[in-house]
């Protein structure tokens, strides 16, 4: 469980292998993240691939985040520099980054996110430097501690890459794509052999590089087998699963008033 003053201290709670709990947001408002964070989600993944956010809804949903509690993640829509930088100004703690297939995609990426080491644009006078507060070499400190890069391996090739992307400095780890790779192998659903065995070597790979790995579940009881396979970090559905879960039960339960067996 978070609180406001936990945010920075999210990057070493992943690296360290805590339990951790989030869910992806794909409305743009800020009261579902609000509500997430009250329950004590340790993180949101603020969804501007699959979902409708612009800059300004963004930047709303990440004070949401960090008003509540819990740390902002963003799921950026591509893994250009100006985007990833345009987040991390804005306060996200992280990124979290589609089709990483090659290890030159993932030091892009590492590159863009980090001062030390990489080419981030530097400006503090954002919410990320408290608008002027930090100077400019704690504002580079303190944001390349905080800041939290992980790769999304969802595509085949990516899996004949995965030790050179794992061995990329400065990427913190991997959150397993297993619905795309579904789709990418034709399979029947995401418990397939292709899928499956694509799971194993994604974990495998990451244990051998001592680097955390993310998946997203349906729900909480699906991360046993995760667990016991050294995964600590999971994405719980999101805030539209939970709404349509919660009012389809409603909806179930007035029908069954009216038929008499309610």
């Amino acid at each position: 469980m978070t609180g406001p003053g936990a945010i920075p201290s999210f990057r070493r709670r992943f690296l360290d292998g805590d339990l951790l709990l989030g869910s992806f947001v794909k409305t743009p408002t800020s009261h579902t993240i609000e509500v997430l964070g009250d329950l004590g989600f340790d993180f949101v993944v603020i969804d501007e691939e699959h979902g409708p956010f612009d800059r300004l809804a963004i930047d709303h949903a990440i004070l949401a985040a960090r008003a509540s509690g819990t740390t902002p993640i963003v799921r950026v829509a591509e893994p250009s520099a100006s985007k990833l930088l345009s987040v991390l100004d804005d306060g996200a703690t992280g990124v979290l980054v589609p089709h990483v297939s090659s290890a030159e995609k993932a030091r892009d990426v590492v590159s863009a996110c980090r001062y030390r080491g990489g080419k981030r644009g530097f400006s503090n006078t954002t919410r990320a430097g408290r608008f002027g507060r930090h100077g400019i070499w704690d504002h580079v400190d303190a944001a390349d501690a905080a800041t939290t890069v992980i790769a999304m391996i969802e595509d085949p090739e990516a899996l004949d890459e995965l030790d050179a992307i794992l061995a990329v400095e400065g990427l913190d780890g991997v959150f397993i794509g297993r619905g795309d790779l579904t789709v990418a192998f034709g399979a029947e659903s995401q418990a397939a052999p292709p899928v499956r065995d694509a799971v194993d070597r994604i974990v495998a790979a990451a244990k051998a590089a001592a680097k955390p790995v993310c998946v997203m579940l349906g729900s909480a009881a699906d991360a046993a087998p995760f667990r016991a396979m050294g995964v600590n970090t999971f994405i719980v559905g999101s805030d539209q699963t939970f709404l349509r879960q919660a009012a389809g039960k409603v909806a179930t339960d007035f029908v069954a008033m009216g038929t008499g067996h309610g």
